[in-house]
């Protein structure tokens, strides 16, 4: 039977059926995957996060197992917002959090309230692709903007503002990552942050900030400071404990204006009433403790070594005309072959040969770049990186002699 007459057109927004498919390849234990975006399970504080779970049951019990709060279980909030002042600088009132099932749920609710048909909305060349999709289904305009070393580039913002501006038109909001950028791995500078900040009042957009790797910066005198520091009233903040505590907790949280926050509340209450209290009695608990701050340089000396491990085996293995990024923070490094190759077609060559990852042009809204590929440092072991990227290598080099 075909199931198609009865779907919305909004699945026709659903991009990649075929990479997904190749990519449930890199399931099998003979093939390296760099394709994920998954943290090395040596870095989830496992036995603290056991005792935590057992003593939340015990003390809370039927509080932890029962509805909660929309907006998030009282307890949690308040620990919440004291951990954000505590680590990222970030002052929130709890009526200014929801908290979400990750941040993932936190890009959708913001797409649903933000993003009405045919909106400007503003994202960095590449962006994180599962923001494109949730975006993509509320059908706006996009405004790429192309990121260096530094991140986005506020000048070539600045001229679309512009152009925009001159034909009656108007941003509605910029969606950034600007902290170990996903997928290219680059971290926003103080002055473009101060110019950001700038544009966003020039021309009355908000800013959309996903702060999602702003802990896991290794290098020293980076400057990290969130853009909602700057700008608490023009950003909506948004976070995660997925990097940090365990993906499988699904625990995310968005900061903004308590007008927004009012409408996000309500939102999120139409699709799921609230997120799991039981999981967020284990994570109050694991910041009242400490877990996260004490696991943090844990973390960072692990993803340090895998990052500078994959940095030193693509130079010692890839061609002179390949280019990629070198990260301070986060989980990714962004490669570019310079040449008229295909990296969604040559993915399946890699595949085949034990090497997966995740090509560039599904992080661009035009899915153009077709010569870029998105690694990930942080789940392979080291062995499995050396061999991973020199098997790549061998791909790439043939791939650019034909």
């Amino acid at each position: 039977m075909d199931y198609s007459r009865f779907l919305s057109s909004e699945t026709d927004l659903m991009r990649d059926p075929e990479i997904r498919e190749l990519l449930k390849l890199t399931e099998r234990s003979d093939i390296v995957s760099f394709a994920g975006g998954l943290p090395d399970p040596q870095a989830f504080p496992l036995d603290e996060l056991a005792e935590i779970t057992v003593f939340a049951f015990r003390e809370f019990g039927v509080s932890a197992l029962q509805y909660g709060p929309t907006r998030g279980a009282t307890p949690y909030v308040k620990e919440l917002v004291e951990f954000l002042w505590r680590v990222r600088g970030v002052k929130a009132s709890p009526d200014e959090v929801v908290v979400t099932v990750g941040s993932q749920q936190a890009l959708d609710i913001l797409s649903r309230v933000f993003v009405d048909l045919g909106d400007y909305v503003v994202v960095e060349e590449p962006t994180y692709l599962a923001a494109l999709n949730v975006l993509r289904a509320r059908k706006p305009r996009f405004v790429g903007v192309p990121v260096d070393d530094e991140g986005i580039l506020v000048d070539v913002l600045e001229d679309k503002l512009r152009e925009l501006r001159s034909e009656g038109k108007r941003v509605k909001f910029l969606y950034t990552i600007p902290v170990a950028q996903n997928p290219a791995g680059v971290t926003l500078s103080k002055r473009r942050k101060k110019r950001l900040v700038e544009l966003a009042e020039e021309y009355d957009f908000l800013i959309v900030e996903d702060d999602v790797y702003g802990l896991l910066v290794f290098e020293d005198g980076i400057d990290t400071t969130p853009i909602r520091v700057l700008a608490p009233e023009r950003t909506v903040y948004v976070g995660s404990f997925s990097k940090t505590l365990s993906p499988g907790m699904r625990l995310g949280h968005v900061i903004a204006p308590k007008p927004l926050a009012d409408v996000l509340e309500r939102a999120k209450q139409s699709i799921d009433l609230h997120t799991p209290t039981l999981t967020q009695y284990v994570a109050m608990e694991a910041l009242r403790r400490g877990v996260v701050e004490r696991n943090l340089p844990r973390i960072k000396t692990l993803y340090k070594m895998k990052r500078d491990i994959m940095l030193d085996a693509l130079q010692e293995n890839m061609p002179e005309r390949v280019w990629w990024t070198k990260p301070v923070g986060g989980m990714f490094i962004w490669l570019k072959l310079n040449a008229q190759v295909d990296t969604s077609q040559l993915l399946l060559k890699a595949v085949e040969r034990g090497v997966a990852y995740v090509p560039g042009k599904t992080f661009y809204h035009d899915m153009r770049e077709t010569d870029t590929m998105r690694l990930n440092y942080t789940k392979p072991t080291a062995d499995q990186i050396r061999e991973g990227i020199k098997t790549l290598a061998e791909v790439v080099r043939e791939a650019l002699r034909s």
